[in-house]
């Protein structure tokens, strides 16, 4: 056998874990919240001393701590940060009152106009109800505020809050306004706690996925290419392939029907859908033959969405109730024209692939395939070994205007998926305009190692575009009625996804999974025969193996596959050869010893049917 290094992934066990330290988001702690947002105050207030020419606009919390924006005309600086949180610890152990006062439009305006705030005179002109209520920390700072607050700056723990970074930022969100400077910091009701949350800062930094996503080799950005357009290289391409797979497959298995639609369509199919109305702000522009045509909006768009494509399908004949349900399922990639500044690697870019379906069913149908939907998502979790999700029921605003359709078929369709969850017992809330335009959704809210949120999953019913499209079919009786539309993705995007699960497994994928298996390690030159033949092997029976061809000494061959998260390293000696079997390593078990060709063959083969590890 041969001897091999301890994995530097192994660590002692330790049976007294410390106890894990609660950090609240602020939107589930009252306290927090009062603590934020009087410590976003207390910022602007150190930055306008420290800061003379600077003007204030917005500092509302946010849910890890919060931020204020800016118009100073010096960017601000890291040593600017430590100053301005050095200012800010000083006031709060002033110990200044938080003074809550009510005032006419007319006396906001004068004073706004006295201290020369013109961010805040527009402000003041959203705002709509009266009296104006004003902030006052002691008797030297105020801002436009309807709270909440703490009552006194004491009530803020100095050691407890951190100035985190600046970026930047256009005032309304509008790229055609001001750019201001905004500073993101954090508050905490305790030093622990801000300890706790730095502590989980570096360990997402650790898991990044741009990070490891370039050391595994999975995915490259480029300028040339464009901001938000990931480049997909050949490991991270079969990634990508595994995971279409085992979901085609399953889909196939649940009489799911593929299709494939085109990259762009005529602007008038979008119109049709409403898309073209209520998203096109987030759609890439009209490509129109000539001015003439750009005008009265003819042309061309790539697709945001792939729901109006799989609707022609539908449409392309008369169909009958024998027929349905109807499930179309597509891998298509789709377009959003995201602003430069709200991308972020895998998980929010320009083109991403959606695992999509939309299931045509009879009004009587809906609810049961619902379910068939739902318990499809729930296999793929815990295929994928997510567990600490929850559903968020989805539902409209009723004071927004944003969405299609009138109250009756938003009613039946938010009447289905609460039947569902509640038939499944399922822990779920709802979320008041988090609705798409068209139909309520039940999403899956994912819980990730750090414990940051992420939606994951979701299913849709949609009583609107098949009314939008006249979409029919024929009755047993003979009759034309309307079917009821269910838009899925079990996935959401193939891009986030893989983004969340390189964090979430810290590049360490489940041996299924894992774009490279087993890699063999031959110790010498005489071993390379041996090994490329077993490799062979594997790979004719659906093993991923690779071989190390480098001709490094065994301690760097097994340091490269740990730094690569290999699952399986197998090392081949003379007397691996002599007996036809592997010195079996594993990230996720470590030494296991010497075991048959054959054997490794079966336990790898096993763990890929059951979805665990070696």
């Amino acid at each position: 056998m041969v001897q091999q290094p301890m994995s530097p992934n192994q660590e002692p066990n330790n049976s007294e874990q410390p106890e894990k330290i609660y950090l609240p988001r602020t939107s589930e702690s009252e306290t927090l919240k009062k603590i934020r947002h009087t410590a976003s105050h207390v910022m602007a207030m150190a930055v306008q001393k420290l800061f003379p020419k600077a003007q204030v606009t917005i500092g509302p919390w946010i849910e890890n701590g919060f931020y204020y924006d800016f118009d100073n005309p010096e960017p601000f600086t890291d040593k600017d940060l430590k100053a301005i949180q050095k200012e800010m610890v000083k006031i709060i152990n002033r110990k200044l009152p938080v003074v809550r006062e009510e005032v006419s439009r007319e006396e906001a305006k004068r004073r706004i106009e006295a201290i020369q705030e013109p961010y805040k005179l527009e402000i003041l002109a959203d705002i709509k109800e009266e009296p104006i209520t004003i902030y006052h920390l002691g008797n030297e700072w105020w801002d436009l505020c309807a709270g909440p607050h703490v009552e006194n700056t004491k009530d803020i723990h100095p050691k407890a809050i951190e100035l985190e970074s600046v970026a930047g930022a256009y005032w309304r969100g509008d790229e055609t306004k001001a750019q201001l400077q905004r500073i993101y910091a954090t508050a905490w009701e305790t030093p622990e706690q801000l300890a706790e949350y730095k502590r989980r800062k570096e360990e997402a930094l650790r898991r990044d996925h741009r990070k490891l996503g370039k050391e595994l080799g999975l995915f490259i950005f480029a300028d040339p290419v464009g901001p938000g357009l990931p480049l997909w290289t050949p490991k991270g391409t079969l990634l990508r392939s595994i995971l279409e797979d085992f979901l085609k497959q399953e889909q196939l298995k649940r009489g799911y029907l593929p299709v494939v639609t085109p990259h762009i369509a005529r602007v008038d199919l979008f119109k049709t859908s409403g898309h073209w109305q209520k998203y096109k702000e987030d759609m890439f522009p009209l490509m129109a033959e000539d001015e003439a045509a750009a005008a009265i909006e003819q042309g061309f768009v790539l697709k945001p969405m792939n729901c109006p494509f799989h609707i022609q399908i539908y449409k392309s004949e008369l169909r009958s109730y024998r027929e349905l349900p109807m499930r179309l399922a597509e891998f298509g990639t789709v377009y959003r024209y995201e602003q430069s500044g709200e991308l972020g690697g895998l998980t929010r870019v320009r083109g991403f692939t959606v695992d999509d379906s939309h299931l045509f069913v009879a009004p009587e149908q809906l609810d049961n395939e619902f379910l068939n939907v739902v318990d499809l998502i729930l296999t793929v979790f815990r295929s994928l070994q997510l567990k600490n999700f929850k559903a968020r029921l989805s539902f409209r605003d009723p004071a927004s205007d944003k969405y299609i359709g009138g109250d009756e078929v938003w009613n039946k369709a938010e009447g289905a998926i609460r039947r569902a969850v509640q038939e499944l017992g399922m822990e779920h809330f709802e979320g008041i305009g988090e609705a798409a335009f068209y139909g309520p959704k039940l999403d899956f809210i994912f819980r990730d190692a750090l414990d940051r949120e992420w939606q994951l999953g979701t299913v849709q019913v949609d009583y609107n575009l098949p009314e939008r499209f006249d979409l029919e079919y024929v009755a047993e009786d003979g009759s034309r009625k309307r079917p009821v539309m269910i838009h899925r993705a079990p996935f959401g995007s193939l891009e986030r996804l893989i983004g969340i699960l390189i964090e979430e497994y810290a590049g360490d994928f489940p041996l299924w999974l894992a774009p490279v298996q087993i890699r063999l390690l031959p110790v010498g030159e005489a071993q390379l025969d041996f090994t490329k033949e077993v490799a062979a092997k594997m790979v004719a029976l659906g093993i991923r193996a690779e071989v190390d061809k480098s001709g490094d000494r065994l301690g760097k061959l097994i340091r490269n596959a740990e730094k690569d998260k290999i699952p399986v390293m197998a090392v081949v000696g003379a007397k691996e050869v002599e007996t036809n079997s592997l010195s079996i390593r594993t990230r996720a078990s470590g030494e296991l010893g010497v075991i048959a060709v054959d054997e490794v063959i079966d336990k790898i083969k096993g763990a890929i049917t059951n979805f665990s590890n070696f």
